[in-house]
């Protein structure tokens, strides 16, 4: 058996011991209508289609009716009466629309190839074409750099060595000692003992009837600070520069200050007589090898 929603005419198949002999309340599961069931309002199933339809007819001939009333208004009859004006009259003419569309056409036409150059240059820059020459910055030849140092400079930077060569000889030649030579040539006398001879002088005499050859001096100290005197060297030279004979004398004053003079005077009785010059000079290492002493 079933019951029927009286508001949306849904049919729910139910056992009639359920509903009991007063009805019981039930809930329209689809439109929640809430009605009382009885027993004898229950229904065979197969007269529920035709239920269903007949209210489905009854439904249209309800809105069939509803519609014929609006028309059959009375007020219908005073409605304003509108012109309409042709919407074919703002078209533009055959000819304006074949112009816009060449204008339109032709317009695109430009956009498109300007886009697709500029893909396909883009394109182009990414991916190069095999073989393509590749162009390259032209290297510019840069400017030559001004110089800074002229002649002028030059010279100078060239005195001031000169300068510095003749200041501190003593220093250069204490390193470089072969730069002595040079010195000597230009005039330049280099003192790395710091002491000088002045003022030698020969003389001869005669005692006990016997000639004797006299050598005087003075030597100066010519040092920032006291300086040793050593033994001096005294030798008798040939016309060809060869030593003939030599002694050393040492004197009283062993130190000498800065500034301070050193008289000295030594004597060689019976000379020899092809003796032509004599040297004074200080004692070093080249005579002690020469077994001078």
């Amino acid at each position: 058996m079933h019951i029927v929603c009286p508001h949306c005419m849904t049919s729910y198949a139910i056992k009639l011991a359920s509903l009991g002999a007063n009805g019981r309340a039930v809930r329209c599961s689809r439109c929640k209508e809430t009605w009382i069931a009885h027993a004898e309002d229950a229904i065979e199933e197969a007269s529920v289609p035709a239920m269903a339809a007949a209210s489905r007819a009854d439904d249209q001939s309800d809105l069939a009716e509803q519609w014929n009333s609006y028309a059959k208004d009375d007020g219908a009859a005073d409605a304003p009466v509108v012109d309409s004006p042709s919407i074919a009259s703002d078209w533009p003419d055959e000819e304006a629309r074949e112009t816009e569309d060449e204008w339109s056409a032709a317009a695109r036409q430009a956009e498109e190839e300007a886009v697709g150059a500029q893909h396909q240059s883009w394109f182009r820059s990414l991916f190069p074409r095999r073989g393509a020459r590749v162009s390259r910055p032209v290297a510019t030849a840069a400017a030559p750099r001004k110089s800074y140092l002229g002649l002028p400079t030059a010279c100078a930077a060239m005195g001031a060595l000169v300068l510095a060569l003749v200041i501190w000889r003593g220093d250069v030649v204490r390193l470089l000692p072969q730069t002595a030579a040079f010195y000597r040539m230009v005039g330049l006398e280099v003192n790395l003992r710091g002491l000088a001879f002045k003022d030698v002088k020969l003389s001869s005499e005669t005692v006990d009837g016997k000639q004797v050859l006299v050598i005087e001096g003075v030597i100066v100290g010519e040092g920032k600070k006291p300086l040793d005197i050593p033994r001096l060297r005294f030798a008798v030279r040939d016309a060809q520069g060869a030593e003939i004979y030599a002694w050393n004398a040492v004197l009283e004053q062993t130190v000498l200050r800065p500034g301070e003079r050193a008289f000295f005077r030594s004597r060689l009785a019976s000379p020899p007589p092809e003796g032509r010059n004599i040297d004074v000079r200080f004692f070093n290492r080249r005579d002690i090898a020469g077994g001078s002493v």
